[in-house]
């Protein structure tokens, strides 16, 4: 299991923000994040994913890709107190855009195009930066067509031949993003992300989707989200040998704790059989909000 975290670029150092449609999850502080993360650490956690929520907000998202960027001083902080801990960033643009897209506007364009090509420079070198704080795997989200390729060839030309690219191989187009876009600030300013993200009908073109990462350099290949598209991860599993990820999304998270909070469910047995659905159809990694808190109240060891 994998956590995720939001961390938040604030000179409050005691800034720690519930999101209110993802009830115990929090925007935090870098100083809240290492007190978060080492509780966890505490009760058994290996591995987490970052999200970061800049200051500032441009057209090319330069804060991403910034030495001294929220999640790069995040990464040096949390490798220096837990070398062993497994840190993996979230490469993307949506935080750091003034806009709120994966990648950068056709200049000119009022119709806001986002443009492939000159968004994956930018991507390469946001992996980069965090690899060079001292990430262990970079996690590109994107969607945007040769990011694999264009960050594995980044990483080896600096040396880091060996540093792995776990890749959003197959994102959905999804609703059940809704309550991650409030928590990292990061919803579209006009539009959607149909563009570049997947059809929910299609179920094919994740196998291609598949390929193409895997002949790019990509490590490990990522479903997301998890629980609508278990078909699909198993599909993907089967053809395959790479290990298959699944993202357990903020959507999926917020439907079963709302329930539980309500007392409709039986929380830890609802979330055991959820995980244990996902494990089944394939994933041998998966990323959920939910692993803190099992962790901590001992559902999974």
């Amino acid at each position: 299991l994998m956590m995720l975290y939001f961390v938040v670029d604030t000179t409050d150092e005691d800034f720690k923000k519930e999101i209110p449609s993802m009830p115990g999850q929090y925007q935090l502080s870098l100083k809240q994040l290492e007190k978060t993360v080492g509780e966890a650490v505490d009760a058994g956690l290996r591995s987490l994913m970052l999200f970061g929520i800049p200051k500032h907000k441009d057209a090319i998202a330069s804060e991403a890709y910034a030495p001294n960027g929220i999640v790069q001083r995040a990464i040096r902080m949390l490798k220096a107190k837990w070398p062993e801990l497994q840190v993996v960033t979230d490469v993307c643009l949506c935080e750091y855009t003034s806009h709120g897209h994966c990648g950068i506007l056709k200049e000119g364009d009022t119709c806001g195009e986002v443009v492939n090509d000159p968004t994956l420079e930018l991507l390469a070198k946001t992996a980069l930066s965090h690899v060079e704080a001292g990430a262990d795997m970079v996690a590109p989200s994107d969607m945007m067509d040769g990011r694999i390729l264009a960050i594995r060839e980044t990483l080896d030309e600096a040396g880091y031949v060996n540093t792995p690219i776990m890749s959003y191989a197959v994102k959905y187009a999804s609703a059940f993003y809704g309550p991650f876009r409030a928590a990292a600030g990061s919803a579209p300013s006009f539009g959607d992300r149909k563009g570049y993200q997947m059809d929910p009908h299609n179920r094919k073109e994740a196998l291609k989707e598949c390929a193409l990462d895997e002949a790019e350099g990509a490590d490990i290949l990522m479903v997301k989200p998890a629980l609508s598209y278990l078909d699909v991860i198993r599909e993907c599993s089967d053809a395959f040998d790479l290990p298959m990820c699944a993202y357990s999304v903020s959507g999926e998270y917020a439907m079963i704790k709302a329930a539980a909070i309500n007392g409709w469910i039986d929380e830890e047995r609802v979330v055991l059989e959820a995980l244990l659905g996902i494990r089944r159809a394939g994933a041998k990694l998966i990323l959920t909000y939910y692993a803190e808190e099992a962790l901590k109240k001992g559902w999974v060891r």
